[in-house]
């Protein structure tokens, strides 16, 4: 019986005073220690142990919402979109802000290569433009050694526009696919798009029905075979859509369930994946078999809908950000792993 594995009360992280609006880990970096950090709307994105959840530090500057926040695989990097109108990339040794990079309007997304010590960052938001920015070739350090606080447009590093015009609505989420040369997005006008950088231009493109909530990929591809090597999970209405993100628009298959969902994260090796719900009447997180498309089990402890869900980097547990201010760590294996004994 795999039913085993989540009957385990969940960890419960708090810290945060606004709802949580995404969790992002990184890969393993030394030892099997890895990294988890939270986005939130009381603007201060929060870095954590990812096998504890123990708090390490939060990120200061942003003035306005944090509504994405990622880690570069290394760890070493993070970066964050906010509602006031910047996208910040942060040293998360000193948790200093390294860059920030000014727009026009509310950024909702944000995404590194997968890469060491990534040197460009794509953004998106309520613009409707996708960007690319080289960060190689600034440093908020270079604003005014007079006047910390003013960032004059020098600082900011040198970005160019991919397919402007193509989106129709605020781009939610941008995922860098395992070929760093390929980009895809989710928009709020229903489409998942592919993106080549060497054309800057659209590869494909997949209707959704329904509002788009999470987009990403399986990070937890690394170990063991299954469904894995860069399956990219979308959800959206009461649908979980499964894509190879290799192959533009290729779907694996998609899952209509009775329920509103607003996140999904598939563990590609245990062929399972996970749900979260989208109202006030459903804040529980379900697992599914993926092949059968059945409900396994389902977890209370959320008071408001889930917004983000995320599998560790080694499949060993799950974490999911609420509207309800706090992250959960649930565990996803069998005997003791981290605080759980």
């Amino acid at each position: 019986m795999t039913t085993e594995t989540t009957k385990v009360v969940p960890l419960t992280c708090h810290g945060h005073s606004r709802p949580v609006t995404h969790l992002s880990f990184s890969s393993v970096v030394d030892d099997d220690q890895y990294y988890l950090i939270s986005a939130c709307k009381d603007n201060n994105p929060m870095l954590r142990d990812g096998v504890t959840g123990d708090w390490i530090g939060t990120f200061i500057g942003h003035k306005g919402a944090v509504w994405q926040a990622r880690l570069s695989s290394d760890a070493t990097l993070a970066a964050t979109g906010s509602a006031d109108f910047s996208a910040k990339v942060w040293d998360t040794h000193t948790g200093e802000a390294l860059h920030t990079l000014q727009h026009n309007h509310i950024v909702r997304a944000v995404a590194f290569p997968n890469q060491p010590h990534p040197q460009i960052l794509a953004t998106g938001g309520m613009e409707k433009k996708l960007r690319i920015f080289d960060l190689s070739r600034s440093s908020s350090a270079s604003s005014s050694p007079t006047n910390p606080y003013d960032s004059s447009s020098s600082a900011t590093p040198p970005s160019y526009e991919i397919g402007p015009g193509v989106h129709g609505g605020t781009i939610k989420s941008i995922v860098w696919g395992p070929d760093r040369n390929i980009l895809i997005t989710a928009a709020e006008d229903k489409k998942i798009r592919w993106w080549d950088l060497r054309t800057r231009s659209t590869i494909g493109e997949f209707a959704v029905e329904g509002v788009v909530g999470t987009c990403e990929l399986d990070n937890t591809a690394g170990e063991g075979s299954g469904v894995g090597g860069g399956v990219l999970s979308v959800a959206a209405g009461n649908s979980v859509y499964f894509f190879d993100s290799m192959r533009p628009a290729a779907l694996i298959k998609s899952v209509k369930t009775p329920y509103e969902i607003a996140s999904v994260a598939l563990h590609g090796a245990q062929r399972k994946f996970v749900t979260g719900g989208s109202s006030q009447n459903d804040t529980w997180v379900r697992v599914w078999d993926f092949d059968e498309e059945k409900e396994l089990e389902m977890g209370k402890g959320h008071h408001g809908p889930i917004w983000s869900v995320s599998f560790s980097p080694d499949g060993k547990l799950y974490a999911t950000g609420s509207e309800d201010g706090t992250i959960k760590l649930w565990k996803f294996t069998t005997g003791p792993y981290g605080l759980w004994r």
